[in-house]
């Protein structure tokens, strides 16, 4: 009976919970038929209402995403990094990085990368210490003492000591080693006082010389078993080559069996040990090509970083939007060299009228890069240097009148004849296009003067020759001056003769009072003594028009993309671009303000 009970009683409240359910479905239908159905019409009736609330809703977080973007962009620039290979082309091939015999574009790169000198230049052109810390001179001026930097290191990890400076020069100076570099040493004594301490004792007081305490030093330790008269092929050079600059010596790979395709990369990396700044590139590699137009190639393809050894940017690349164009100015003058001693251009009056009819100016603004006018043998901010000293500007006409009080007068076809002679004589000159174009330029200025210039390019090889054997008329070339005004080799007589060791005076002009001026304003370390002593010097040259100053030459580096770290600025050699290679940058990143 209990059991029937609960069964009536759970049928009961089975039914009560299904009726429940169905009021509860019913009053649902009920109230999406009340408040959303009847009332969907409504909502189309302000949809334009609806849209323009979720358009505004859409520009606000865009604008908030804007903002941050562009907030982020405020707050962080796109910078130069520490890190990345540089890759650098350079026409030629390399041979020899001990810097006691580097001479050609490639060898002097790789020997300025992985040796120290004594000092160095700055991305100014300021002399200052590399292995050294300081200097001292005596008050004779023949004395100087070099003081080196504490804990140096050869990148082998042997210490660095001043019997390494010792060793250095002494093999410069012994004949049998046959370096480059011997002339520049003849009478001068090295010797160590202790291990940071070199002393230089010269027989004369010389103002430049601390600027021939700037080649590579190279280690006893490896190279004092070697004979000097075979260290110019030891293995040193070219296998593993050791030394204390900013790269160390990393490999070589050569490819190309045929000569004319050759190429070469000499991988570099940085020295730790180095005592100048710290290397910001990982890597930096040389890359020689046997011809310009392999180089060219690689540059176009992106295969290189830079590109140096080309006299002007190629039609190839000129167009290519990564490509930077830097011109670094050389302390060297381009001039024209009139040959004194021989021909039409021994007459003074000669001389001084194809000065006074050249448009220096002109022919710089064809030249396509910015330069400095060269005015006379010492370059301007130099000391020594006089404005009131230079040759004179163009005028035709009084370049004329002097020519006419000559006796020069205009014959047949506008040439100038005296004598029955014509007024005739050959430049010659390197066969590069700068040259040309500024052969060219001189024969149309000179032409109006009444001058037949007859040019005669040459390739480097053979202009060397013509050069070296003083067989020309006139010469157009380009004279490397430097940091310091010691101008002495190109201008002093005993440069003329035929047995001085360079024979660097082109012009083969002779002048005593000049001679005296050069030989004792090198010997002054004052710089307003040396002026002085210049002077006379400077008078002469202005007054005898043994050459036509130009401009100054520029050092072409081209780079894929932007350098961090490199500047156009003054440099002295082509290798003085590595001024401030320890600060160079190839990577870029988005770095925090």
């Amino acid at each position: 009976m209990q059991l029937r009970l609960f069964r009536l009683r759970m049928r009961r409240r089975l039914r009560k919970s299904q009726r429940q359910v169905e009021e509860l479905s019913a009053q649902a239908e009920q109230n999406i038929e009340q408040h959303f159905l009847k009332r969907f019409d409504r909502l189309t009736r302000i949809r334009r209402f609806l849209f323009a609330w979720l358009l505004l809703m859409i520009l606000l977080i865009g604008g908030v995403i804007a903002q941050n973007v562009n907030l982020g962009n405020y707050y962080q620039t796109l910078r130069p990094v520490p890190g990345g290979i540089f890759s650098e082309g350079i026409v030629g091939s390399f041979s020899n990085a001990n810097p006691l015999y580097a001479t050609s574009d490639a060898d002097t790169s790789v020997s300025t990368l992985i040796f120290s000198g004594l000092f160095k230049y700055t991305d100014h052109n300021q002399i200052t210490g590399d292995l050294a810390s300081s200097y001292d001179v005596d008050a004779k001026g023949t004395t100087y003492t070099v003081h080196l930097k504490p804990g140096l290191k050869w990148q082998d990890g042997q210490p660095l000591t001043s019997r390494d400076v010792v060793f250095t020069y002494h093999l410069i100076q012994n004949p049998d080693a046959k370096s480059p570099l011997q002339a520049s040493w003849q009478g001068v004594t090295v010797k160590a006082t202790d291990a940071r301490t070199v002393v230089f004792e010269l027989s004369n007081s010389l103002a430049p010389f601390i600027y021939n305490l700037t080649n590579g030093i190279v280690p006893e330790h490896l190279l004092a078993s070697v004979p000097a008269a075979d260290l110019r092929s030891a293995d040193f050079n070219t296998v593993k080559p050791i030394g204390a600059g900013p790269f160390a010596w990393h490999g070589v790979q050569v490819s190309g069996s045929d000569p004319a395709k050759l190429q070469q990369q000499i991988a570099l990396v940085p020295f730790t040990g180095y005592k100048g700044d710290k290397a910001k590139l990982n890597e930096f590699i040389i890359h020689t090509y046997a011809d310009k137009q392999e180089l060219v190639a690689a540059f176009k393809h992106g295969q290189l970083t830079a590109a140096e050894g080309l006299t002007s940017v190629p039609p190839e690349i000129a167009k290519m939007k990564s490509l930077q164009v830097h011109n670094l100015l050389l302390s060297a003058a381009t001039m024209v060299f009139f040959k004194t001693t021989s021909g039409v251009l021994s007459d003074k009056q000669v001389r001084q009228a194809l000065v006074q009819a050249t448009n220096v100016p002109d022919i710089i603004n064809h030249l396509g890069y910015p330069t400095r006018a060269v005015k006379e043998p010492i370059l301007q901010g130099q000391v020594g240097y006089d404005k009131s000293l230079a040759q004179p500007g163009f005028d035709l006409v009084a370049a004329q009148k002097v020519l006419d009080s000559d006796g020069w007068a205009v014959g047949k076809g506008g040439v100038r004849y005296k004598n029955s002679q014509p007024l005739t004589f050959v430049l010659n000159a390197a066969n590069i296009a700068e040259y040309r174009q500024v052969a060219n330029e001189l024969a149309k200025q000179w032409q109006a003067l009444g001058v037949k210039l007859q040019v005669q390019l040459q390739e480097p090889a053979d202009f060397q020759s013509t050069l070296s054997g003083h067989s020309y008329d006139a010469v157009l070339y380009g004279i490397s001056i430097g940091a310091d005004p010691d101008v002495f080799v190109y201008w002093d007589s005993s440069q003329a003769d035929i047995r001085a060791s360079n024979r660097l005076n082109f012009s083969e002009y002779k002048n005593a009072t000049a001679d005296t001026s050069l030989e004792t304003g090198r010997t002054r370390t004052d710089p307003a003594l040396r002026t002085i002593k210049y002077r006379p010097f400077l008078q002469a040259w202005q007054q005898d028009y043994p050459a036509l100053g130009l401009y100054q030459p520029r050092l072409l580096y081209l780079t894929n993309g932007t350098v961090g770290g490199l500047h156009d600025t003054v440099v002295n050699t082509p290798a003085n671009r590595y001024n401030n290679v320890t600060n160079w940058e190839v990577r870029q990143a988005r770095v925090t303000n």
